[in-house]
């Protein structure tokens, strides 16, 4: 056995809390990862487990040792950039985890030129729309939209993305247009049960006057591509994040709805472990991000 390979086995066993999700992570089968882990505690004559047919807990001397492992494989990682240069590509597995909306509508079709940058490295697209666990999933690079609460990552700002009302062409000519926010009471809205104003809309005049319009709605639905198709098909007026409906307000299929009223601002973040040494594939990737929707 690798004294780094044990060390990251050990790593990843803490961080994803089983060996089963620690053999996922690392690409190696469960065997392998408790016959390190076995390796380890013969060589040092200690425990860093205890184990149950249930779960396993770390001893006291398994905390010591996993601490002592993460600046280790941090100072192994930081010395390996270090020795092969700032020009050589980046190796290894980049695990990036994305709202799906984002990661299919626009993150996924740069995806190639990114491989093509980095032909040396693998990259994983992990898309889902539930709180992540970026440590115990073993995800490299999280990218969020919305507001950032975790103190334990980095988080590095890439844009912003407003958040808008539009309808398709069917609906507004069967329903009539909204001019004024108080309009809005004589249409079905779709809701998006991802943002926390629910049905209550608030809404910013080009002259800075604010009011939040509670609409009225049947339909309710926690994904934005979801919601533009209802929209698309004549279902109502959406409240929906800018990247989820942009070629379709391009193609004329949706229209923008009181397009003169701003709404909600979400911030675009990349957020990876807040630790000393950061890793030239996350670096690499962070920076095409920038390149790409900064």
């Amino acid at each position: 056995m690798d004294t780094i390979d044990g060390l990251k086995t050990v790593i990843a066993v803490v961080e994803t809390g089983s060996f089963t999700a620690a053999s996922e992570r690392l690409a190696i089968s469960k065997a392998l990862v408790s016959k390190y882990i076995g390796e380890i505690e013969d060589k040092l004559d200690i425990r860093l487990f205890n184990r149950t047919t249930r779960k396993i807990s770390l001893t006291e001397a398994g905390s010591n040792y996993y601490q002592h492992a993460v600046q280790l494989v941090e100072k192994y990682d930081a010395m390996v950039d270090d020795v092969v240069g700032e020009q050589a590509s980046p190796k290894g597995l980049l695990r990036v985890s994305a709202p799906v909306t984002f990661g299919e509508r626009w993150l996924a079709s740069h995806i190639p030129e990114f491989s093509q940058m980095y032909p040396d490295l693998n990259l994983e697209l992990v898309l889902n729309n539930r709180p992540v666990d970026m440590l115990e999933e073993g995800i490299d690079v999280r990218i969020k939209i919305g507001t950032v609460e975790d103190s334990n990552m980095i988080a590095r700002h890439i844009n912003d993305v407003a958040v808008l009302m539009c309808a398709s062409p069917k609906y507004l000519k069967q329903h009539g247009v909204p001019v004024k926010p108080e309009d809005l009471h004589q249409h079905q809205c779709i809701i998006d049960t991802n943002f926390r104003v629910g049905r209550f809309w608030p809404l910013t005049s080009e002259q800075g006057h604010q009011v939040t319009i509670e609409v009225v709605s049947k339909l309710a639905c926690n994904s934005p591509q979801a919601i533009a198709n209802i929209a698309k098909a004549g279902g109502g007026i959406a409240f929906i994040t800018h990247h989820a409906i942009a070629d379709e307000l391009n193609s004329g299929e949706l229209i923008q709805v009181l397009p003169e009223y701003k709404s909600l601002t979400f911030g675009i973040y990349a957020m990876y472990p807040h630790r000393k040494h950061v890793s030239r594939k996350v670096k690499c990737f962070v920076e095409f991000m920038q390149q790409k929707f900064g």
